[in-house]
Order: C-alpha cells, then structure tokens, then sequence
C-alpha cells in the first residue's frame, strides 16, 4: 500500500464512507417521507460506490498490474454510476413537476 500517500489514502476512504452515509440518508428520508422516486436516487448511487471499492481495491493491491481489469471495472461503473443518477434525477424532476401541477 505504498502506492499513494496517507492524505490521499485518507481522501479515498473518506470520500467512500460519506458516500454511503449520503445513500443511507436519502433512503431513510425517502421511507420517512414515503417518497419512491428520492428512493430510486439512494439505488442510482450504488454504482459509483462499488466503483469506489473497485480503485480501492486496486490501491490496496499496489496498483499490481495483473489486477488492472479493476480499473476497466472502474470505468464502466462510473459510466453506469453517472448515468443511473441521470435518470434518477431526470425522474424525480418530473415527478416533482407533475406533483406541483
């Protein structure tokens, strides 16, 4: 794990706890608030967290380059991470418009 520095080893896991307290958050708010399309957004933001793991991971190993279908994994989650949140977001704001009418 010599790889990265301690501040960058502490950003990472940083960035992926709070992740995951945002993805609880909005799915307690969303069963308190009995409001589906906030929950569709707490599901949208799954990919990103295992892309999140998936770099860990592959940090965690030194970068070892047997291990680089992690970051082609990576990728892809982040692609389908960006897009899931897309459209949930995209969802909620016509529900919301369609609420307000």
């Amino acid at each position: 794990m010599h790889e990265l520095s301690l501040g960058t080893w502490f950003i990472h896991i940083a960035t992926v706890l709070e992740w995951t307290l945002a993805i609880i958050v909005i799915s307690q708010i969303a069963s308190k608030s009995n409001s589906k399309h906030l929950n569709w957004l707490s599901i949208a933001m799954l990919p990103n967290l295992a892309s999140a793991m998936a770099a860990i991971t592959w940090h965690i190993y030194d970068n070892d380059p047997a291990l680089y279908g992690l970051v082609v994994l990576q990728a892809i989650l982040t692609v389908i991470g960006n897009s899931s949140l897309a459209l949930a977001l995209f969802y909620i704001f016509k529900q919301e418009k369609a609420e307000a009418c």
